[in-house]
This record gives structure tokens, sequence and C-alpha cells, in this order.
């Protein structure tokens, strides 16, 4: 399944010190992948996700 995401833009993907959204897109992002889903994620540009 083709699934995109969009992230907030004023904090990364995963964020390095507060970021309760960013966190959340960084953790759902991951396991969807994870389960084998094409996952296109719309973020800043500094995300590692």
């Amino acid at each position: 399944m083709k699934i995109a995401q969009i992230a907030p833009l004023a904090e990364s993907v995963p964020p390095k010190l507060y970021g309760g959204t960013e966190r959340i897109v960084s953790y759902l992002t991951e396991e969807l992948a994870a389960l084998g889903h094409d996952v296109t994620l719309f973020a800043s540009g500094d995300s590692v996700t």
C-alpha cells in the first residue's frame, strides 16, 4: 500500500529535543515501512526517518 504522511515543518522527524507530533509521525513511518508499505514522508529537510 502506498502511504503519504505530512509532518509539521517546525521540527525535524524525529525531533532532536521536543516534538510530540513529529515523534509520533516518526514512529508511524518506521513501523509502516517495517510492515512492507511504501511510505512517503513530507517533512523538513533535516529529517532522517
